[in-house]
């Protein structure tokens, strides 16, 4: 896993100022680094390593092809790299790692070798007798890669500091306004927009060329989830669980490749608990796993992790989490994630990447399962809101839930969608606690905003399966696996989702609800029956819980001078985001006993503590 920048600046490169972007990813690659630049000096290619595979410096990059023609930069694994270079049968590889892999499968045939990838990753290549710079990026977009382009320029980079490092202070990026109630309706900005104008995150899935002769710019997509989407569902459950073992196990055994320590991430759920236990079953010695609690105990599951950790006789290492511990964090956390981002699970998700690096270099986590496997309650909304009688009602319903105690008062603003066609991007914005369309409206009076595009959904299948592709398309890419690669590469340390691997996912997004609910197991059917084959079922036998910190707890007491600082009424005009009247009265309900306002008011806090801490 690495960190990459590079350039074309039509009237020369800057080296130095590039060579400085560059190094800003340090974190990302301490191990080696590498900087090309062309003979015509409008391109520079940069990158920072972390040694994976294949530790000798005849792997550092940049890499050139056998040929001289082309040069990649790259960050990510690809895990099937031993299996491609069959296709190249009588090539001399000179490296034992995947870079080479696939820079040559390019150089022999181009870009219809991306899609035999199974893997994580965005790279560039520069074609130095055709002067084309390449993009790719992973198919669910694993790994980050950010590009800003103009007609004289373009720049990219594995993390937008990089990018933001190369601005003068005369002419800084402007905010992106448009992203803002994109931002406080999900708590994070979705790809293609960044919090930068003219900054884009690059899409998933996806390649693009600029020639750079002409600057053309050409972007097309290689792989398309619809196409797997209940295309040809695999009803049976005897074979569908089959290939699911099958599948698995040879995931995490593709996934486990590495030439430095390896562990997983344990937090005693089914998801983690399902690769901990193929892990340990595949190595044949006792794996590091990795776990945080907390003191409160609403929020402490460490019990659970250590209960699978002795049943799989793993080496298990706990961290239990004091509120000091997350106030540390504070002075890293708006430039650990470059934008504003308001997950706050990622303030664990940071200390126990932090606990792992002490021992290993590369972990295994268990991202991806709710999301392929009907693991959320937004389904269960998704459902309920389908239903003709809630839909001839659900007005009725909101209304009533205002005369009710809090927890209806919340449940029941999901009965108040504006319309049908953005239903998903409202479930997950109500059962997130963020802002919904009608607040916005009051909230941000002075900007535009459409959610339309952003609930583009296929046609087939129930709303509990169009909800959970919304998630893989949204949540899961711009949050969730975002959240992990900052956390972790911030420790320099490579996490791996092996419930993302391409052969996993392409399998899951073909079987159809009835093997992922079941009654007896509730939802995930599939893992847990593998799961409980492995591990005693008893473990699991206890209500759902996420990966969070007592936000609300400590928002209203440790917390309370971050939100002092930045959400006062001053500091809120000042920044000229919001409607500050609004947030003041927000703000004021909060404390006077409405604390289901909280993540409200998180996402607010962190928008201004990001303007204030970045500009």
């Amino acid at each position: 896993m690495c960190g990459i920048a590079g350039a074309y600046v039509q009237d020369g490169v800057e080296n130095d100022r590039m060579k400085t972007a560059t190094d800003t990813l340090f974190h990302r690659g301490p191990d080696a680094g590498g900087y090309y630049t062309s003979v015509s000096k409008k391109i520079f290619l940069g990158h920072r390593r972390l040694s994976i595979i294949d530790l000798s410096e005849v792997a550092n990059q940049p890499m050139n092809s056998s040929d001289g023609r082309y040069v990649i930069i790259y960050n990510g694994e690809v895990y099937n790299f031993k299996e491609l270079k069959t296709r190249l049968p009588d090539f001399d590889w000179k490296t034992n790692g995947d870079t080479e892999v696939i820079i040559e499968l390019f150089a022999a045939f181009g870009a219809k070798s991306f899609v035999w990838l199974n893997g994580i990753f965005a790279f560039s290549i520069y074609d130095t007798i055709e002067e084309r710079l390449w993009f790719c990026r992973d198919p669910l977009g694993i790994k980050p890669l950010f590009i800003q382009r103009s007609k004289t320029q373009l720049l990219f980079s594995s993390e937008l500091k990089a990018i933001i490092s190369t601005r003068s202070q005369q002419t800084p990026f402007k905010i992106n306004n448009a992203a803002i109630p994109y931002f406080l309706h999900l708590g994070y900005i979705p790809e293609p927009m960044t919090i930068y104008e003219g900054v884009e995150k690059f899409p998933a899935a996806h390649y693009a060329v600029l020639d750079i002769k002409t600057n053309h710019w050409t972007q097309q997509k290689y792989w398309n989830a619809e196409d797997y989407y209940l295309s040809n569902p695999i009803n049976d459950e005897a074979t569908a669980l089959k290939l699911y073992k099958e599948k698995l196990f040879a995931a995490v055994n593709r996934q486990m490749i590495s030439d430095v320590p390896l562990g997983t991430f344990l937090s005693g759920g089914i998801d983690s608990s399902l690769v901990s236990a193929v892990a340990s079953v595949l190595n044949p010695g006792k794996i590091n796993t990795f776990s945080i609690g907390f003191e409160e105990a609403a929020f402490d599951e460490s019990q659970y992790a250590d209960q699978v950790a002795k049943h799989i006789n793993t080496q298990h290492h706990l961290f239990k989490v004091k509120l000091d511990d997350v106030l540390g964090l504070i002075p890293d956390f708006i430039d650990v994630y470059d934008e504003p981002f308001a997950d706050s699970s990622a303030f664990p998700t940071m200390l126990v990447s932090k606990l792992a690096r002490a021992q290993v270099t590369v972990t295994l986590s268990g991202d991806g399962g709710d999301e392929f496997f009907q693991g959320y309650g937004m389904y269960t909304w998704a459902k309920r809101l389908d239903d003709p009688k809630i839909k001839l009602l659900r007005k009725p319903l909101h209304f009533a839930s205002k005369m009710m105690n809090e927890r209806f008062q919340r449940a029941g603003e999901l009965f108040n969608y504006p319309d049908a066609n953005r239903i998903p991007s409202h479930i997950f914005s109500q059962e997130q606690y963020f802002f919904g369309e009608q607040e916005l409206q009051q909230l941000v009076p002075d900007l535009s905003f459409d959610f339309t595009s952003l609930n583009q959904l296929p046609n087939k299948g129930t709303a509990q399966e169009r909800q959970a592709f919304w998630d893989v398309d949204h949540y899961l890419k711009d949050d969730l696996l975002v959240k992990v690669d900052r956390a972790s590469m911030h420790y320099s340390l490579e996490t791996r989702v092996p419930l993302l691997d391409k052969e996993i996912v392409e399998f899951a997004l073909n079987i159809p609800l009835s093997l992922k609910i079941r009654e007896g197991y509730g939802t995930k059917y599939l893992m847990k029956k593998t799961l409980y084959e492995m591990v005693p079922r008893h473990i699991f036998e206890r209500p759902k819980r996420g990966f969070a910190i007592p936000l609300n707890k400590w928002l209203s007491n440790e917390l309370k001078p971050l939100l002092d600082k930045y959400l006062s009424t001053e500091k809120v005009q000042q920044a000229g985001f919001v409607n500050s009247e609004y947030v003041a009265t927000l703000v004021k309900d909060y404390f006077a006993g409405k604390t289901y306002l909280y993540n409200r008011v998180w996402v607010l806090l962190v928008l201004h503590w990001w303007y204030f801490k970045s500009n």
